[in-house]
């Protein structure tokens, strides 16, 4: 199979290539087709790296555990993750620490004419899952199913985990009644006439959280960022930059479309919308408190094995610059 990359994308990896020996470099380890790769191609497109004196070599994951592995190996200096992980990593001893980078997270998807309107509807439903078993929006389904029906959703539906495209896929052939996926594939569900049952947003507050909490962040290494704090500020000051350009600018946006792997201007534009709607607008202690409130309803969920045995969120799991962004 012949695998089309964008010749935006492929460029900026070809000039970000393995040469990592500048005393201003940042190394970023990235998945080809994901919204970083879209930020990046901008960055490096628009100057907004010279702008801060960085060079910024990249290094092309497979996935989000691959992407895990170089951060934990050195390969990399900073990856887009969850911070979940980096609790179950500072809770070992571990000097992770996360820094927001987006606020979006998965969606309920149903056929247009599905009888699912909420999630006690779910009962008895064939529910495709994406992440795993101890994927966070899992687990704060189920949180809100007990909650508001006292129904135990891990029982209750016909449960399927696998790979988003492939849930879709699945979802596409009648073969599930539901899908709990990720927010750009719940995007092209959406452009594809499918229905949102709810999102993250929509659980977090039915659970009582009313902060917009950032799902995914930049991770690193709390020691690195403290020894490279001019080059992480120029890094992120950047990126800043080049998220407003990709949401405001329609020629800068006309060159990043087809980094989205989708021809479809229809969907194209959904990926657009959500994406932006992610970007973090602020995240002070209000938004860190609801952190620790959904870490601890996560660890009620699952008896601990969430992510680690801790009644509390540990410490250092938010980059202390983190309420500058």
């Amino acid at each position: 199979m012949r695998i089309r990359i964008p010749v935006l994308l492929l460029v900026f990896l070809i000039l970000s290539g393995p040469a990592w020996a500048e005393a201003r470099a940042i190394r970023v380890g990235m998945l080809a087709f994901g919204t970083l790769g879209w930020e990046l191609a901008v960055l490096r497109d628009e100057g907004l790296d010279k702008a801060q004196d960085l060079t910024i070599e990249t290094m092309p994951l497979a996935g989000a555990e691959a992407g895990r592995i170089a951060l934990q190996g050195g390969s990399v200096d900073l990856i887009v993750g969850d911070w979940i992980w980096v609790a179950q990593q500072r809770a070992q001893g571990l000097d992770f620490t996360f820094a927001p980078y987006s606020t979006n997270s998965g969606a309920l998807m149903v056929p247009a004419d599905s009888s699912v309107r909420g999630v006690a509807d779910l009962k008895g439903k064939r529910l495709g899952i994406a992440g795993g078993g101890l994927d966070k929006n899992w687990l704060l389904l189920r949180a809100l199913a007990e909650k508001l029906h006292q129904l135990d959703l891990d029982q209750a539906v016909d449960k399927t985990f696998g790979a988003p495209p492939l849930l879709n896929q699945q979802l596409l052939q009648g073969k599930l009644d539901a899908v709990l996926n990720y927010w750009n594939y719940a995007a092209k569900l959406e452009a594809s006439g499918y229905r949102q049952v709810l999102d993250g947003r929509t659980i977090m507050q039915g659970l009582g959280i009313d902060a917009d909490v950032p799902a995914l962040g930049y991770i690193f290494r709390e020691s690195w960022a403290k020894a490279n704090g001019p080059l992480l500020s120029g890094f992120f000051r950047a990126a800043d930059q080049a998220k407003r350009a990709i949401c405001e600018s329609e020629a800068v946006w006309r060159k990043v479309a087809p980094l989205t792997q989708e021809s479809d201007e229809k969907v194209q534009a959904l990926l657009r919308r959500h994406y932006c709607a992610g970007r973090v607008i602020q995240f002070s202690e209000k938004e860190k408190k609801a952190a620790e409130k959904i870490f601890s309803l996560l660890q009620t969920a699952t008896g601990g094995r969430a992510s680690v045995q801790s009644a509390t969120l540990p410490k250092g799991v938010f980059w202390p610059a983190s309420g500058s962004f």
